[in-house]
């Protein structure tokens, strides 16, 4: 089997244990079945998500020129807490900025290697846990608009780190925690204009990920340096692919790269 196209983060469904599916223009992988094969990547060309222009990928899919403009780029997208749409501040497109800003988001800790704590839109639970890698997770707050969310990140990093250390996520070298114990520990830090929305009596949520085997070390596949590579897909766990050989490769880290893959055996 043979596909091409541009690399776009997976799509993701959760069930016993979660499933994958690498999305093309007019086809798509369950890369779940995939486990157990070989399967080769060869980087061809950039596309950028935006302008679809063959020009250098910059950051999150996008060439220089369109993460620089386009409102889907906005430092607020990373830093939630420089959201300003509530007060009608313009930062690229105001409309853009209050369909995404002014909508329920979540605060939660995930646990992928060690406890972290985290921003999404509630649209995106479980998406966001499932593309860190986090085997289980449990919301703090849901507030009704991403400054909330941002300036509660920012008080709870302050005790909690905001980092997944991918390499022992890949690895598998994890504790289990125990979430509703370590989201009591934080109340207390929450700041008071998101007081009023703590969620006290959820349970966190548990995710299993399609790996067969995990590596003991784990070796990054640059395709833009080492444009072709083949071998024995034994994983899935975040937006990686996990290779016998421990290679691995990260989907949503290359969006924007278009690739052809073969399926071997």
């Amino acid at each position: 089997m043979r596909y091409e196209g541009v690399l776009t983060k997976m799509r993701t469904e959760i069930t016993d244990v979660v499933q994958y599916y690498l999305v093309w223009e007019n086809d798509f992988i369950n890369m779940n079945q995939m486990l157990g094969k070989k399967m080769s990547l060869n980087f061809l060309r950039y596309q950028c998500l935006n302008c679809a222009l063959e020009k250098k990928i910059y950051r999150q899919g996008f060439c220089y020129d369109c993460f620089s403009a386009i409102p889907q780029a906005g430092d607020w997208v990373i830093s939630p807490e420089k959201s300003k749409a509530h007060l009608g501040e313009v930062d690229r497109d105001l409309e853009y900025e209050k369909r995404s800003q002014l909508q329920p988001h979540i605060v939660y800790l995930a646990n992928s290697s060690d406890v972290k704590v985290g921003v999404t839109r509630k649209t995106q639970v479980p998406t966001r846990w499932i593309d860190q890698g986090a085997h289980e997770a449990i919301e703090i707050v849901e507030v009704p608009n991403r400054y909330l969310a941002g300036i509660t990140e920012v008080a709870l990093k302050d005790h909690v780190s905001d980092k997944t250390n991918w390499r022992k996520m890949l690895t598998n070298d994890i504790r289990d925690l125990n979430l509703e114990e370590e989201r009591e520990k934080l109340k207390e830090f929450i700041p008071e204009e998101a007081r009023e929305y703590y969620i006290a009596n959820n349970k966190e949520t548990e995710i299993k990920f399609p790996v067969q085997q995990f590596p003991e070390k784990v070796k990054s596949l640059n395709l833009v340096k080492n444009p072709f590579y083949e071998g024995v897909l034994r994983g899935i766990k975040g937006q990686y692919l996990i290779f016998e050989d421990g290679t691995v490769f990260n989907i949503r880290g290359n969006e924007g790269l278009v690739v052809e893959m073969k399926v071997l055996v």
